[in-house]
């Protein structure tokens, strides 16, 4: 777009810019209503930004190209309104039209003034839809960008959600899946086990797969690095949850798990881990009772003169 062009729409913007802002504030306000968390008075802030912003960059080169330096503002702005509207559930339609709806009352304030130029009119009205058009798809990659950001945070919290590791008793920890395992889950299973087991100090780790639907052999290789990983730490692994369908399955398909120390239940996996720890439920509830009668005041247990 050549400066002629530049210098008239920029001139629009300043004289026109009230009438302008009213037109597009009630578009802008007709969709952001439907989503919330944008003002009309944030809508008008931004309106004017993003006019004055516009305005500079037209007079700053004899041709305007969005991508150069003088541009940089503008797509600034751009981006940080895209950014938020992803995160506040705007289409990416409903984010573009934060440019594309100057379009209409550009145009018609254009056609008031150079009614009697209509050749000019013509080569103005082309130039600046394709200013904005260049405008509106910049809004659209910044938004896919931004929710692809949004989402990919999201699918790790809730790996990170489901895979809880929990310190059942003293050195023995358990990790309940749930779902498909695949690699990338694998990752976090293992990274979250392996800090727990530093932390903590475990020596028995018991992995739970009676949520996780079937076992191939991609699923057994994961839970075998797994056990390895934690081998490595110093902390052996129980496989619990070992339904007839999986053991038929990890027979069938000649996964070897002859070295890792498999049960039906979390029940029978936790009293595997009791016994390879040196502990018993006995001796804990005795020295739980003993504990509690210390603090107890004389003559206070509900059993006394029975």
């Amino acid at each position: 777009m050549e400066t002629l062009g530049g210098v008239r729409l920029a001139q629009l913007f300043t004289e026109r810019q009230n009438e302008l802002a009213g037109e597009w504030v009630a578009q802008q306000f007709a969709i952001a209503s439907r989503r919330g968390g944008v003002s009309e008075a944030q809508l008008r802030s931004q309106f004017t930004q993003f006019v004055s912003q516009i305005s500079a960059a037209l007079s700053a080169s004899d041709r305007v190209d969005f991508r150069a330096s003088s541009w940089d503002e503008v797509r600034s702005l751009l981006s940080e309104v895209s950014a938020q509207r992803a995160r506040l559930g705007f289409t990416p339609v409903e984010t573009a039209m934060f440019v594309f709806s100057l379009k209409e009352p550009l145009f018609s304030r254009l056609r008031e003034d150079m009614a009697a130029e209509p050749v000019k009119l013509a080569e103005l009205t082309w130039t600046i839809s394709t200013l904005l058009d260049s405008l509106g798809l910049f809004t659209t990659e910044v938004f896919q960008t931004s929710r692809e950001q949004v989402i990919a945070r999201q699918q790790q919290e809730l790996l990170e959600l489901s895979t809880p590791v929990v310190q059942l008793w003293e050195g023995i920890l358990a990790l309940p899946l749930i779902g498909t395992l695949d690699s990338s889950r694998t990752q976090v299973v293992m990274e979250s086990l392996l800090q727990k087991i530093v932390e903590t100090g475990a020596s028995i780790a018991i992995i739970d797969i009676t949520g996780v639907p079937t076992v191939d052999t991609l699923v057994a290789q994961h839970l075998l690095k797994t056990v390895a990983a934690a081998r490595l730490m110093g902390a052996d692994c129980v496989i619990s949850g070992i339904r007839p369908q999986i053991a038929q399955t990890i027979v069938h398909l000649g996964v070897n798990l002859s070295n890792v120390i498999t049960k039906a239940t979390l029940a029978d996996a936790f009293v595997i881990a009791l016994q390879r720890t040196g502990k018993s439920m006995s001796g804990v509830v005795a020295r739980a009772d003993r504990q509690g009668a210390t603090h107890a005041s004389p003559g206070a247990h509900p059993y006394a003169g029975d």
